[in-house]
């Protein structure tokens, strides 16, 4: 894959070929605001048939980031390369949809281009909304509209599909079937898949690699697979279950209360990433207020 680019520079992307399977990959990459610095010296990579979940808190820099890769942003440090012809589809965090203006599904899907009728239908059928193209869009559920901004993005047949906070306003059922969609799509599409979330501890069990986010890489790892508690099984169905896996943090750093990072000798994870407790003061006392830019 020819992975091509302007000239070196700041953010630009260096002509060369790289492992047929990258997609997209960022070096160095940095980005401040204000005087604020959001990201710090991050290494990515997504590869084609590749599902990557990046997690963090709220300011931690996951929007800005995949906003980066996107090519919607360029950092002020760092490179980042991207394949030739690279077709990528994004769903964003959340979309206004004005209850009082018209909207139906079928509008929605063709804002800015055109796709056949059978497309629509087809697609419409992948994720889970047959026969709703004449639906008032303002109508949706959460988890409708999160199927439509799919659907969406879908019918630019992806290379690389971006997913902010897709279980948003989701319940756990809901979850297991929203992963077990785009479990579908990357195997159909054979697309790269980087998925955003807030959840640092429950992730989608298909995911090849977590990415732990605060500013820079923290940890990176493998799920485990939540399949062993029979409450769980009981309560949601094995179905959900099998969608669900845990990760287990595994820093090599702490951060003071300034963000400094402070190497840990013992290489255990300096931060609480309780399940209860997901307060700034779990990664140094960082705001992660949502007030940054995430």
């Amino acid at each position: 894959m020819n992975i091509q680019s302007p000239p070196d520079a700041p953010g630009a992307v260096v002509s060369e070929v790289r492992d047929q399977a990258t997609l997209v990959a960022a070096e160095g990459v940095g980005m401040s605001f204000l005087g604020r610095q959001i990201l710090s010296g991050v290494d990515l990579t997504v590869n084609r048939g590749e599902i990557v979940t990046l997690i963090g808190l709220n300011g931690s820099g996951k929007s800005t980031l995949a906003r980066i890769l996107l090519g919607l942003l360029q950092p002020e440090a760092g490179r980042v390369w991207r394949a030739a012809h690279l077709r990528h589809g994004y769903v964003p965090q959340e979309i206004k949809i004005d209850p009082a203006m018209p909207l139906t599904l079928r509008r929605f899907l063709t804002l800015g281009g055109r796709a056949a009728e059978a497309e629509l239908v087809t697609t419409l059928e992948e994720v889970g909304l047959p026969d709703r193209l004449g639906a008032q869009v303002a109508s949706f559920s959460g988890g409708e509209l999160h199927r439509a901004m799919l659907a969406r993005a879908l019918l630019r047949k992806p290379d690389f599909l971006v997913l902010d906070e897709p279980m948003s306003g989701v319940d756990v059922a809901g979850q297991g079937q929203l992963y077990g969609l785009i479990e579908n799509v990357r195997d159909r599409y054979n697309c790269g898949v980087l998925l955003i979330s807030h959840d640092l501890h429950v992730v989608m069990a298909a995911t090849d690699r977590v990415i732990c986010l605060n500013h820079h890489i923290c940890c990176t790892g493998r799920p485990d697979a939540v399949v062993g508690d029979p409450e769980f099984r009981a309560l949601f169905g094995a179905a959900v279950a099998d969608r669900l896996a845990l990760y287990h943090h595994h820093h090599d750093h702490d951060h003071d209360a300034h963000g400094d990072v402070i190497p840990l000798q013992d290489g255990h994870c300096g931060h609480n990433h309780g399940a209860d407790d997901h307060g700034a003061d779990d990664h140094g006392g960082h705001d992660h207020s949502g007030n940054g830019h995430d």
